[in-house]
C-alpha cells in the first residue's frame, strides 16, 4: 500500500475513491462524469472529443436507483464488434481523436498495461495480443471518457480505496476462470486489496489498469474537504453488499 502521506499541499485538488462492491470501466467514466459536473444533455460535446458522433446517440449519463438510493449510470448501447483490435489498431482509434497529449498518452498507457498482462496470462508478447472484452468499443469508450475526465479534473493526488476481492469463477470467451481474473491477478503486485464476502467478478481489468496507469493511491481517505461528490454504478448489481463507488474531490485539509 502507498502511504503518499506527506507535508507538502498537492498542485492540484485530491480525488478519492471509494469502491465498496468493486470498480469497472463505466463506473470510473459515470463517477468522474458527475464530479465534473455533466448533466446528461452535455455527453454529446464531451463524446464528439473522442471522435465517435456515430455512437453520440446510444451514451448517456442516466440516473440509476439501487435500493432506493440515487446514483449515476453510463448507459451505452453500442453496436456489437466482430473485430479484435491489437495495440497499434487502438493507438490509431485514440490517434484520431482530440483528446489533449496528456488524456490520450493515459489511455494508451492503460491499453499498453492490459496488452502486457494478457501477454503474460496467454504466453504473447503484448503487441501479438488482440484485445476482446477489453478491445470493445465500450472499453474505448470508458477509458477514453476516464482519461479525458481525469486530464480536466488535474488532481494533484489520486487515492483509491482497497479493491474488494471475491473468490468463484468469471465466464469469458476462454471459458470458466476463477476470480479475480488472470490479467487483473497480473496487475494485482502493489494494490490493496481487502476481502468481499460472495463469489464472482468484483474489479475488471480495464479499472484496475487505468488506476495503475493514472497513479493512483491505495489507502484510506485523505484528510481534504469535499468539495463535489458522486455516487456511481456499474451495470453489475449486488444484492448482498452496498453497492456503487463513491467518488469525491476537494483540497487538502490542512492540519
Amino acid at each position: 500500500m502507498t502511504c503518499g502521506h506527506d507535508h507538502h499541499t498537492p498542485a492540484g485538488p485530491i480525488l478519492g475513491i471509494r469502491p465498496p462492491s468493486g470498480l469497472a470501466g463505466d463506473m470510473l467514466a459515470a463517477g468522474l462524469l458527475g464530479l465534473a459536473g455533466t448533466a446528461p444533455g452535455e455527453l454529446n460535446d464531451i463524446l464528439a472529443v473522442l471522435n465517435i458522433g456515430h455512437l453520440a446517440g446510444p451514451v448517456a449519463l442516466v440516473e440509476k436507483m439501487v435500493n432506493q438510493i440515487s446514483g449515476l449510470s453510463l448507459k451505452a448501447d453500442l453496436p456489437v464488434e466482430h473485430e479484435h483490435r491489437n495495440l497499434r489498431d487502438v493507438e490509431a482509434f485514440l490517434a484520431a481523436t482530440a483528446l489533449s497529449e496528456k488524456a490520450r498518452l493515459l489511455a494508451i498507457r492503460t491499453f499498453r498495461l492490459l496488452a502486457e498482462a494478457e501477454g503474460e496470462v496467454h504466453g504473447r508478447r503484448p503487441e501479438d495480443i488482440h484485445f476482446h472484452e477489453v478491445g470493445a468499443l465500450d472499453s474505448l469508450l470508458d477509458i477514453g471518457l476516464a482519461a479525458l475526465l481525469l486530464d480536466r479534473l488535474a488532481p494533484g493526488r489520486f487515492i483509491c480505496g482497497p479493491l474488494p476481492l471475491r473468490d468463484g469463477t468469471i465466464s469469458c470467451r476462454h471459458g470458466l476462470l476463477p476470480a479475480p481474473a488472470p490479467a487483473v491477478l497480473k496487475m494485482l503486485p502493489g494494490v490493496a486489496v481487502t476481502a468481499l464476502a460472495g463469489f464472482g467478478e468484483t474489479v475488471t481489468p480495464t479499472a484496475l489498469a487505468f488506476l495503475k496507469s493514472a497513479g493512483a493511491e491505495f489507502g484510506p481517505w485523505p484528510d481534504m474537504t469535499v468539495e463535489r461528490q458522486a455516487l456511481a454504478y456499474g451495470t453489475k448489481i449486488f444484492t448482498d453488499v452496498p453497492n456503487g463507488a463513491i467518488f469525491a474531490l476537494g483540497r487538502a485539509l490542512n492540519l
